[in-house]
């Protein structure tokens, strides 16, 4: 084994808090999503299920397994990170439907008595409206990611606890408000039209490939902790920078343009409707329930 491999997996404890809250999530994921199958078997398909399952995994890896004590050591595994917590877990979460597992999940008196009068409350439904319009994740995500990355505040992540927690989550929360208006789950009323979806993933691309091209063409070490890190993987620290940014290079292009080209021929097909991700007809008969806020995509 790699020495640092063998020093990382030897210092690496499971995260307790961590893991608890994700297998709990999990849980109540589960039990919503048997208690709308009981109802109607088309409500929330297999395929929903194995998505959020896979979203919480993909969270896990970066904040949870042996991967996150390698981050010191490979500017790779930092970009991994980085790509499973705002690019890969949080699409698949809320290709899951998780809001609607997880209404019916807890107990309806509670729902009825706490959380839906909270959402329509005006201020906390105008932040909603806030939070999930496109522009304002947009720019959210592309901040976060430009920003983590200037070399004075990368360092303050990679020297600190705390600022890499913030980090994570920064990295996390931005990625679901990214993905929010292009997966559009239950219950968003969307009055955003679908055709500038595409626009919308790939302008995403461009910063990505700005920084991307940039780590990868440089021709200097950005990053000075890398360049005191021990040197077991038979990499430079450049050649480990150039591996990062040509990693982010590629997974932005197929990440952000894959569904781009899959929703682009869904439009120009003649039986499409407005959204891919559109809950079964029998769904609003299940939801009326709770009738929790609708969440409008402006």
């Amino acid at each position: 084994m790699i020495p640092a491999v063998h020093a990382a997996h030897e210092s690496w404890s499971l995260p307790v808090p961590v893991t608890f809250a994700l297998a709990l999530a999990a849980l109540i994921y589960l039990r919503g999503w048997v208690r709308l199958r009981s109802v109607s078997p088309d409500a929330v398909p297999m395929w929903r299920l194995a998505a959020f399952m896979s979203g919480l995994v993909a969270l896990w890896i970066p904040v949870g397994s042996p991967l996150e004590a390698l981050d010191h050591a490979l500017l790779t595994i930092h970009m991994v990170q980085h790509i499973l917590l705002m690019a890969v877990a949080a699409p698949l979460l809320l290709l899951g439907a998780p809001v609607l597992a997880f209404v019916h999940a807890l107990p309806q008196r509670l729902v009825r008595a706490i959380l839906v009068r909270i959402l329509r409350r005006a201020p906390i439904a105008s932040l909603g409206r806030l939070l999930i319009h496109p522009v304002f994740g947009w720019l959210a995500a592309m901040l976060v990611l430009i920003g983590w990355h200037v070399p004075v505040i990368f360092k303050l992540g990679l020297t600190s606890n705390l600022w890499h927690e913030i980090e994570q989550a920064s990295f996390f929360f931005t990625g679901l408000l990214f993905w929010w208006p292009v997966v559009e789950p239950w219950p968003t009323v969307s009055k955003w039209p679908r055709w500038r979806t595409p626009l919308y993933l790939f302008l995403a691309t461009l910063p990505c490939d700005a920084l991307s091209a940039f780590l990868a063409f440089c021709g200097r070490v950005v990053y000075s902790p890398y360049l005191a890190a021990p040197q077991h993987f038979g990499i430079s620290p450049l050649q480990d920078q150039e591996c990062a940014g040509a990693l982010m290079w590629v997974s932005a292009t197929f990440v952000y343009l894959i569904p781009a080209v899959v929703i682009t021929i869904q439009l120009l097909s003649p039986a499409s409707t407005h959204s891919a991700q559109q809950i079964p007809a029998a769904l609003p008969r299940i939801a009326a329930r709770t009738q929790p806020a609708k969440v409008e995509v402006v």
